[in-house]
This record gives structure tokens, C-alpha cells and sequence, in this order.
């Protein structure tokens, strides 16, 4: 049996801004573009009170709260704090999966054997990051990768939350549906519309009526809503590709919602790149595209020098594919094939 924990930074960037700023302590923060075309990348709870949340468009987020700061990307800095934060991983496991620069699995099962229980070491791990960083952190502890991640959204901010093997079937009965990952506001609207208010209603479907309703989807559905997750924890991979993504709290309606979506992410993407893997020869770069009724589609091209301009295109190419709002926006490029350098670490992509 697995001991996984997953821990999740609180509103990242903006703790980040916050720290280096105290005197902006108690007001209403965000980290992005405030202007008409620009978007949230994440806030601090004070705004979170307004309504402003990750994704929204700067003038909406105005709206909500006129008094709101803006303050724009840093990603040296945030790079420098996620290193710092993954050290501390290291210190008590070398089975540490980073999701990107503010979330991270960890596998402490080895410590089992000396008596140690995950709860304990995951109050540790957050004590130092605070300690250390003067940031805080929430996690997640359960028997999979799934549990530990919804695990570690139920006592945010800075708290912690565990699910034991023997509340599994228990805890899923209970959950609601949109705590599922993949499952969105309006697409448990239309859950909901059927009698499916939560896991335990899921549960009622046989696993051909998902794959018939789903596609290849439902059959993972029919796991996730089990609890069931067999994915290891996989540290130190060289990848193939680097790529991010964000899973929007509301359906983007519009192609320039999308562009202004895309701009962040491939600045984003391109910052990690620099950092990550500077002598990595890039193949390939490419947008993933997840659709409002969950359909997927890729566009890439080929590209040694991958810029904002290329995902903007790329984008425009793969949205007209479907006359539907969009739910998930990517980034990403392949890497030429070969051995690393002797000195170039391999390094697991931003997202698993």
C-alpha cells in the first residue's frame, strides 16, 4: 500500500509577491495582465473574497474589485522559490514528481518501515517550507495519486488532509462529482441534470455505459470515481517533451480569450525552457486544446525556437477546429531524440 502525499504551494505567485512586498499584507492581489486583454494567473485570497479567481480577464477581475493590484509575472522568482521548496522534498524522499513550480507528489511509503506515519511527515515538510521560504503549503495524504491531490484542496489554506485505505469507499460515495479531475462546473450541471450529484451516483453506471457515453474517457471515469489510481510516482524521467496546461474554472468563449490564455502560458513554458533545459534541441513545438464536450486536439509544427507568435498560431489553427468554448489550453514542445549531456540533468515535464 502506497503512502503518496501531494503537496500544493497556497496562490503561489502571489505568496511569492506577497513575501517580497509585506507592505502589501491584508490587500487584494493578483499576478498577471490587468489590462482589457489580459488574465488572472492566480490571486491571493483577500481578492478571492471579491470573486476574482485564476483565468478571469483583468477587466472582469476590475470589476469585482475595483482596489484590486496588479502586478506582473516574475518567474525568476518563483523559479528560485520552487527550488528551494524541492530541496526540502528531497530532504525526506528521492521519489519526489513535481506537476509544476507550486505542486509536487511525493512517495513516503519507505518510511513505513521506520515507523513514520505521512501524516507526521507531511506537517513536517510544511513547517520547513514555511520556515525556510516563509510560505505556505497545503497537503493531501492518501493510498494514490488521485486521493492525495483531492486530498490536498480540502483544509486549503496551509492545512493538511488524510484519506486512509479504509475511508476509500466511503469518501468517494460521498464526494461530488466535480471533485473528479476532468469534470468541470457546466459538465457537472449536466451530470446533474441526469440525478449524478456525486460519486456514489457514478458508481451506478456499468463500465459499457461510460466507455458508450464516453468514450475512452469513461473508462478512466470508472476508475476515478472508484478512487481507484494505480499511477507510480515517477521521479528523475528524461522527457521527451516539456509542456504546460491550465484547466480553466470557466469555459473560454472566445478565440481572443484563448489567445490571451495561450500568450501566458507560452511565456510561461518558454521562461522553464531557459531554465530547465538550455541545451535541449527542440523538434517540435505544439498547443493541446481540450474541448467544452471533452474532446482533445493537438497542433504542432516544426520549430527550433519556439515563440508566443507560433502557439498564437498554432491555436488559431486548432480552435476552429470545433465551434465549442474551450476548457483547456497547452503548451508544449518534443525534444530531438538522443542522449542527455554529461552535465544537463533530466527533468520531468511541468505537467504529468
Amino acid at each position: 500500500m502506497r503512502k503518496i502525499i501531494h503537496i500544493d504551494m497556497d496562490c503561489f505567485y502571489a505568496a511569492v509577491e506577497m513575501r517580497e512586498r509585506p507592505e502589501l499584507a491584508g490587500q487584494p492581489i493578483a499576478v498577471g495582465g490587468g489590462s482589457h486583454r489580459g488574465v488572472v494567473t492566480t490571486c491571493n485570497y483577500e481578492a478571492r473574497k471579491f470573486g476574482v479567481r485564476s483565468a478571469m480577464p483583468g477587466f472582469m477581475a476590475r470589476e469585482r474589485c475595483p482596489h484590486l493590484i496588479f502586478l506582473p509575472l516574475r518567474f525568476d522568482l518563483y523559479r528560485a522559490a520552487s527550488q528551494q521548496i524541492r530541496q526540502i522534498f528531497h530532504d525526506y524522499t528521492p521519489l519526489v514528481e513535481p506537476l509544476s513550480l507550486d505542486e509536487a507528489y511525493l512517495d513516503v511509503t519507505s518510511f513505513s518501515g521506520e515507523g513514520r506515519y505521512a501524516w507526521d511527515i507531511a506537517k513536517e515538510i510544511r513547517g520547513k517550507i514555511l520556515k525556510e521560504t516563509g510560505l505556505t503549503a497545503s497537503a493531501g495524504i492518501a493510498p494514490n495519486k488521485m486521493l492525495a491531490k483531492i486530498a490536498s484542496d480540502w483544509r486549503k489554506p496551509n492545512g493538511q488532509f488524510a484519506i486512509l485505505p479504509e475511508q476509500v469507499q466511503e469518501f468517494m460515495a460521498a464526494l461530488p462529482v466535480r471533485k473528479i479531475w476532468g469534470i468541470g462546473p457546466k459538465s457537472a450541471e449536466r451530470f446533474a441534470e441526469r440525478g449524478i450529484h456525486t460519486c456514489a451516483d457514478l458508481q451506478k453506471m456499468t463500465l459499457p455505459e461510460m466507455v458508450v457515453q464516453f468514450g475512452k474517457w469513461g473508462e478512466e471515469l470508472y476508475h476515478l470515481c472508484r478512487g481507484e489510481d494505480d499511477r507510480e510516482v515517477q521521479p528523475h524521467r528524461i522527457s521527451k517533451s516539456l509542456s504546460n496546461e491550465t484547466t480553466f474554472s470557466d469555459n473560454l468563449d472566445s478565440l481572443e480569450e484563448c489567445l490571451t490564455a495561450i500568450t501566458e502560458l507560452s511565456y510561461e513554458l518558454i521562461a522553464e525552457l531557459r531554465q530547465k533545459a538550455p541545451e535541449r534541441k527542440i523538434r517540435k513545438a505544439f498547443v493541446k486544446v481540450k474541448f467544452a464536450d471533452f474532446t482533445r486536439t493537438t497542433k504542432e509544427c516544426l520549430c527550433s525556437e519556439p515563440s508566443t507568435e507560433i502557439y498564437q498560431t498554432l491555436l488559431a489553427e486548432a480552435h476552429g477546429r470545433k465551434n465549442l468554448p474551450i476548457r483547456l489550453l497547452g503548451t508544449g514542445v518534443r525534444f530531438e531524440e538522443g542522449r542527455l549531456d554529461s552535465n544537463e540533468e533530466s527533468q520531468p515535464e511541468l505537467f504529468g
